[in-house]
């Protein structure tokens, strides 16, 4: 069995949440949190963590309504999903993220995006 190093993302427009696991141990780290304004910036620190780690799969939250509906933000985590696949040609995997904020108990202004990131793999490894 091959052992594959994962990362996962919790997009947001503000801030990227990243998390690390690999298939041995499937127990998902929060990594760090990206508030990068931009485009270039934001992929640039990506691009620096994936050339340090070397994950062979990635995994992208997507936020959708309680009742499954889609929304604006589903919309921009498929566009980001798609921007990781083609700009580093990793497999991407989508991951529904309903109610991954609400499991993590955080103090008011306190950044919880990369713990975000970490449930989001942990749903990942615990569903395949």
């Amino acid at each position: 069995m091959t052992i594959e190093t994962i990362f996962a993302f919790d997009f947001g427009v503000k801030r990227i949440g990243v998390a690390m696991g690999n298939t041995m141990i499937r127990q998902a780290e929060p990594v760090k949190v990206i508030s990068a304004i931009d485009n270039a910036t934001r992929f640039a620190d990506i691009g620096a963590l994936l050339e340090e780690w070397k994950p062979a799969r990635l995994v992208v939250g997507l936020p959708m309504h309680p009742d499954g509906a889609e929304h604006e933000m589903t919309a921009r985590a498929r566009k980001f999903a798609n921007q990781l696949h083609g700009r580093f040609s990793l497999p991407v995997e989508l991951v529904d993220e309903r109610y991954t904020s609400a499991v993590i108990s955080a103090k008011r202004g306190e950044v919880i995006d990369d713990r975000a990131a970490a449930i989001i793999l942990q749903q990942y490894f615990d569903t395949h």
